[in-house]
Formats: C-alpha cells, sequence, structure tokens
C-alpha cells in the first residue's frame, strides 16, 4: 500500500507541475487551483507513504519520476523539445534511484 500512496503523489505531483507551466504565471485561475491542489494532496500521500518506507529512497524515486514525469508532459503537452542530452539526464537520474535503492531499499527497518 505504501507504494501506491508514492504512485499517487508522483502522479499529482506531476498534475500540478504541468498545470503551473499553464497557468501561466498562475494567472489563470483553473490551472492555479489545480497546482495548489495537487501539491496539497502530492505532499499528503507521500506522509503517508513516509510512515513505513524511508525517507532518502522515496524522496529519489519521487523527485526522479516527477522529473520524467514532467518531461514527458511538457513535451506531449506543451511541444517543449526533445534532445539526446535532455534524454541522458533523464537516463542519468533514474539509474541514480536504482542505485540508491540498491544501497539499503525503502523499507524502514
Amino acid at each position: 500500500m505504501p507504494f501506491v500512496l508514492l504512485g499517487l503523489a508522483i502522479a499529482f505531483e506531476v498534475t500540478a507541475t504541468l498545470a503551473m507551466r499553464a497557468s501561466e504565471g498562475l494567472s489563470r485561475l483553473w490551472p492555479s487551483l489545480i497546482v495548489v491542489a495537487g501539491y496539497l494532496i502530492s505532499f499528503a500521500l507521500m506522509a503517508r507513504a513516509l510512515t513505513s518506507l524511508n525517507v532518502g529512497p522515496v524522496y529519489a524515486i519521487w523527485s526522479a519520476l516527477g522529473t520524467v514525469g514532467a518531461f514527458a508532459g511538457g513535451v506531449l503537452l506543451f511541444g517543449e523539445p526533445v534532445k539526446p542530452v535532455t534524454i541522458a539526464g533523464a537516463v542519468i537520474i533514474v539509474i541514480g534511484v536504482v542505485v540508491m535503492n540498491l544501497g539499503g531499499g525503502v523499507h524502514q527497518s
């Protein structure tokens, strides 16, 4: 169950980040409301997941998948450019998360 909560937290965080882009500097009401609600829900879900998971690896997973999700969403929704160096950066981030999890895992001892 904590991984489901983490997955939902990531989804809400990515949604909020993409809504921030759509809000045009928080000047559009509905996207701005999605930003606020998305981050509040995301933090609440992550806090709940952290009651049984280790903070370091969980934050690494959350930030890495959030980064990759925001990158993919920016490309798909806003036509942002895809460059080989950007893809390489995303791959490096994911590799870093895998290495972190090999070092101790995410479950609390």
